[in-house]
Parts: structure tokens; sequence; C-alpha cells
């Protein structure tokens, strides 16, 4: 397993590697993943064996969370038409009661 310094010094590595590859077509899209670089990348903070557990605090995300739980366990039972109403409903459901 690789310490955490080492984790950082990896992502910090990808990090730019995409600043380079990215920046002259998605100029503030870079721009912004540069200004919360330190924020983003504090989940290899953690060790690895947690990374599973741990959970985001975007509502978007939550959201989908939601219906992501439900349609994995029904994948192919259903109709397209009867998925396309259930995770609409989960959707709404879901932003109701404030997330996943």
């Amino acid at each position: 397993m690789s310490s955490i310094a080492e984790r950082r010094r990896s992502s910090r590595f990808a990090h730019h590697g995409v600043y380079k590859k990215y920046r002259a077509k998605y100029g503030r899209a870079v721009e912004c993943l540069t200004k919360d670089r330190d924020t983003l990348l504090a989940f290899y903070d953690f060790p690895a064996e947690r990374w599973d557990h741990l959970r985001t605090t975007n509502p978007i995300e939550s959201v989908f969370a939601t219906v992501r739980h439900r349609t994995v366990r029904t994948k192919g039972s259903l109709s397209p038409t009867t998925a396309g109403l259930m995770v609409f409903k989960l959707v709404i459901a879901a932003a109701k009661t404030g997330g996943g």
C-alpha cells in the first residue's frame, strides 16, 4: 500500500497532466479544477480501504445515488418505459426528502 504522501504526489502529477492536456480547449473548467485542487484531492488523504465508504455532500449526486441504487438491482427486469417512470419517481421522491 502506498503512503498518503505518495498518493498525494501521484494525484498532483495526474492533475497536472489534465491541466496540460485540457487547458487550451476547456480553460475555464481547468481553471476551476486548479483553483480547488487541494479540496478535490483530499480524497487521497484517506486510506484506500476507506474510499468506498466516503460520501459526497453534493445534493445532485445524492439524488442520483438513490436512482442508481434502485436501477442496478432491477436491471433487465423492467421495460424501458417502466424503468423511465421508476427513475422519474425516484428523482422526485429523493428531491423532496433531500437526497439518497
